[in-house]
């Protein structure tokens, strides 16, 4: 960097781990190559198709909260999405104890049809400056902005060609940084990208998509006349439940040969459609979904997930909506195992799904302040052990599932009764 932007700039950022991690080993990045190099270890994963904001506090450049969007496909949408990010992070910083010093700003993004990593930097850079302009209007300056894409890093803030050349600078390969060195010392993952993760929790496609529709359509015609003759919300609940231990049970005795998007597929084979189904529609049921909440920690939380990512994944077609309860239980189970990248993004997905989704958005909102999820981990046991009469407490029905024999694995608006919240 030339001198002239080095003014400009903190001496050096801080970086490792997430916004309130301490006692973790610290490095100080002085160049955009360092900022590019250094943003999966900040989110935990590779960001596509995003806009990241980093606050920045005091003179020594330490990272603070960061935000994480989808970028607006169109222009029209990027003016008022600038303004509310940059609201978002300054008013969430100042929350947290500080106003930013100063913002980095990262829009990555992959080439689309006949464009290259160039053609995306000159695509974006109207929406680079609008977030300038918003977080300057609330005097907080952009210290930095990096367009990644296609391999390469342009900056939108530094005029140097000799390190900041208008073809761009290539991307560290990854792992090779002294960054990465560090990250992984700490301990830090990264986790894939958002499209992996994502892909993870997505609704199945195709033949075996319709399959699931079909059952919760049956699912959903079977429901209905249990509750019109008599069947209370205790009974079905209680079959959901036992139905949910039972299918945790199955996944720890038949674990995944290999992780990823292979296991997901052992998983989906372990249940059949029905069964989901069932399943599904009972978790509507918010009394349900706290239960099944209980789940997440120790040996059950494993299992629970498998079983959360795999009930999400059958949430397909006119069924859609109904992923929200999944896909949050999947995303506190990754938050109270310290896995708070995949937990943002669930819990995003669950609030993509339905918005309204209250335990959702209490999570997501919890989980984006840094709160520690220990506090919601001692109440969910309080509430098991309220629950739970004081002679059943030390019997099969409360063991963590997988301490039975083993079993062979198995392949194979429409809202119900209950609350959605």
């Amino acid at each position: 960097m030339t001198n002239s932007n080095e003014a400009r700039r903190p001496s050096g950022r801080s970086l490792i781990g997430p916004a309130g991690t301490t006692g973790v080993p610290q490095i100080t990045l002085r160049s955009p190559a360092e900022l590019a190099d250094a943003l999966p270890y900040m989110l935990g994963f590779h960001p596509s198709d995003s806009l990241v904001m980093v606050a920045v506090h005091g003179e020594g450049g330490r990272f603070g909260g960061r935000l994480r969007v989808g970028i607006p496909t169109a222009p029209a949408e990027w003016e008022d999405t600038a303004r509310q990010v940059a609201d978002c992070l300054v008013r969430g910083s100042e929350r947290r104890g500080g106003k930013p010093d100063g913002i980095v700003v990262y829009l990555c993004q992959e080439p689309r049809g006949e464009e290259d990593g160039r053609a995306v930097m000159t695509r974006l850079r109207p929406f680079a400056q609008r977030i300038r302009l918003a977080c300057g209007a609330l005097d907080v300056p952009v210290l930095e902005a990096l367009c990644l894409s296609a391999g390469r890093f342009w900056s939108y803030v530094c005029p140097d060609e000799r390190c900041c050349p208008a073809e761009g600078s290539p991307l560290t390969p990854v792992g090779t940084s002294v960054t990465a060195a560090a990250a992984t010392f700490a301990g830090i993952q990264i986790r894939g990208s958002l499209e992996e993760i994502e892909r993870r929790l997505a609704p199945l496609r195709g033949a075996v998509a319709e399959e699931a529709e079909r059952a919760l359509d049956r699912a959903a015609a079977a429901l209905m006349p249990r509750i019109l003759h008599g069947a209370t919300r205790e009974e079905v609940g209680a079959e959901t439940i036992t139905l949910a231990q039972a299918l945790m049970r199955r996944m720890v005795l038949a674990p995944p040969v290999e992780g990823g998007a292979q296991g997901d597929d052992w998983d989906d084979a372990l249940l059949g459609h029905d069964e989901a189904a069932s399943l599904i529609l009972g978790l509507q049921d918010r009394e349900v979904r706290d239960i099944a909440a209980e789940w997440m920690e120790g040996e059950e939380a494993a299992p629970a997930l498998r079983l959360w990512r795999a009930l999400a994944r059958r949430c397909v077609g006119a069924y859609a909506e109904h992923a929200a309860a999944p896909l949050t239980l999947a995303g506190w189970v990754s938050w109270s195992t310290g896995d708070e990248p995949t937990a943002r993004i669930a819990l995003g997905l669950a609030l993509r799904a339905d918005s309204e989704y209250r335990f959702a958005q209490l999570l997501h909102h919890a989980c984006n302040e840094g709160l520690d999820p220990e506090g919601l981990r001692q109440c969910l046991r309080e509430e098991r052990r309220r629950r739970q009469p004081r002679r059943s407490r030390s019997s099969a029905a409360t063991r963590p599932p997988g301490r039975r024999g083993r079993t062979a694995p198995r392949r194979g608006s429409r809202r119900t009764a209950g609350t959605g919240q």
